[in-house]
């Protein structure tokens, strides 16, 4: 068993070949919009929001359907989205927690192979204050190329960071300069393998967007989902969720799309495109209204369920749309696996590449798909109205349970709004029981416990 720290780079040489021809060492490019929800991109059926730079990468590469946010909060997900590992199990379990120096990160093994290694955007892992984002190089788990900021939703007029604690002023809408300075990192050397992280603020609320974007959408002409029930009142706070929150959201995943589009030129221009594996995926979703709350760390689809796109073409064929369960755990190994790079000890996901690439490079048609995902929040959210619960999606099915009792039971492909809980109808106890097993397998295979975290603020 080799230690967290010392697996050999020299692995990913032995691993090359046993997968197929030669290719060259591909890029690995992750994009990712914050609290932006799977059903939300025109490829995934969405009539009403334009993403057509990102519908295009679907076509052209795998469409993953069934993405599941191990813990819908941005911490805990940033963190496992870069070491493979379940929230417990890193120690990011809650929002604001600091990353571990001792976890190993996707940039670190990319960094030991040979590649170089750049984030850009909203790290959140450092712990501690937010403001005024400052990570030291020390703390930037292997990205040697920095141009980020630890968290603010101030989208306009932000501040960001490169080496100094000295601050970058931004003029104007945030991300649009964070996609300057990914394409910047592109561009810098071509002839070297990179791996790069862009995880931008939008379309996380407050849900804004440049103007001409805002005026794409008319909250009026909007269809609502099936499950919506408006605005939710929060306290003090404004309502969320409204027909103006989801004409907001909607343009900033627009004016994002047209981002994506700029990065994929630059990729081009360079004559990077073939060779790079791009996956557009988030960090969790966000309810906006939907059975009558709001934000995340909810087991509903809203919250529960991001995008997945993977576009490779050098590997990846055209055209695939794939249903089997997949998750953030999942997504480290992938990409090392699709790379031909080794996953260090004690990742939890698993390498689903075998699923993406064509046969000649590895690929294995009809290769077994996990029976299904964990799924966790580990603190209670609105001020305990939604306690802590364990759960699992499968192809089919969502099931979610809190520490002494089930409570959701969902047939996605009969009731895709989730509309008609299941859970604890006695035609239906066979089934619950089973996912129920299923669920208490994955908690105690991988060391879960029912324990709060009660020494970080809850946000």
């Amino acid at each position: 068993m080799l230690n967290r720290r010392t697996f050999l780079a020299a692995a990913g040489g032995a691993l090359a070949g046993a997968c197929g021809p030669q290719l060259a060492k591909p890029n690995i490019l992750v994009l990712m919009p914050d609290q932006w929800r799977a059903m939300d991109l025109g490829a995934m059926g969405n009539a009403e929001v334009k993403t057509p730079n990102m519908d295009a990468l679907a076509a052209g590469g795998a469409l993953l359907r069934n993405v599941t946010a191990n813990c819908p909060v941005c911490c805990p997900a940033r963190a496992t989205l870069l070491t493979g590992r379940f929230g417990h199990e890193h120690g990011v379990d809650v929002n604001d927690a600091p990353l571990p120096d001792k976890e190993v990160t996707i940039a670190e093994v990319a960094r030991d192979n040979g590649y170089r290694t750049g984030f850009v955007g909203k790290w959140h892992l450092e712990g501690g204050k937010r403001l005024p984002g400052f990570v030291k190089q020390e703390r930037r788990q292997g990205f040697e190329f920095w141009a980020a900021n630890i968290c603010s939703h101030r989208y306009w007029n932000m501040e960001y960071f490169r080496d100094d604690p000295e601050p970058i002023p931004i003029n104007g809408y945030s991300a649009s300069t964070f996609t300057d300075e990914a394409i910047d990192f592109i561009r810098q050397d071509p002839s070297k393998a990179f791996l790069g992280y862009v995880q931008w603020g939008p379309p996380h609320n407050p849900y804004v967007a440049p103007p001409r974007y805002m005026n794409l959408y008319d909250p009026d002409m909007l269809k609502m989902r099936a499950n919506w029930k408006g605005p939710v009142e929060r306290g003090p706070r404004p309502a969320r969720g409204s027909r103006q929150d989801i004409a907001g959201y909607y343009a900033a995943i627009t004016f994002l799309d047209d981002e994506v589009g700029r990065i994929v030129e630059a990729l081009k221009e360079t004559g990077q495109f073939e060779n790079t594996i791009i996956l557009i995926t988030s960090d969790h979703g966000d309810m906006l209204g939907s059975h009558g709350t709001v934000l995340k760390r909810k087991p509903w689809a809203e919250s529960l369920q991001v995008p997945g796109i993977l576009h490779y073409p050098a590997a990846v064929p055209a055209g695939r749309s794939l249903s089997l369960p997949f998750s953030h755990v999942d997504i480290v190994p992938t990409l090392l696996g699709m790379a031909r790079m080794p996953s260090p000890d004690g990742i939890s996901g698993l390498d689903l590449s075998a699923h993406l690439l064509a046969p000649e490079h590895g690929g294995t048609p009809g290769a077994d798909a996990p029976e299904s995902v964990y799924a966790q929040s580990y603190t209670p959210t609105e001020q305990s109205q939604f306690p802590p619960w364990r759960g699992l999606r499968t192809e089919r099915y969502t099931y979610a349970r809190r520490e002494n009792e089930p409570w959701l039971l969902y047939d996605n492909a009969e009731d895709p709004f989730q509309m008609d809980n299941l859970a604890g109808k006695p035609q239906h106890a066979e089934l619950q029981a089973r996912l129920d097993a299923l669920t208490m397998e994955w908690f105690e295979r991988t060391g879960d416990s029912w324990a709060e975290r009660s020494d970080l603020p809850y946000r």
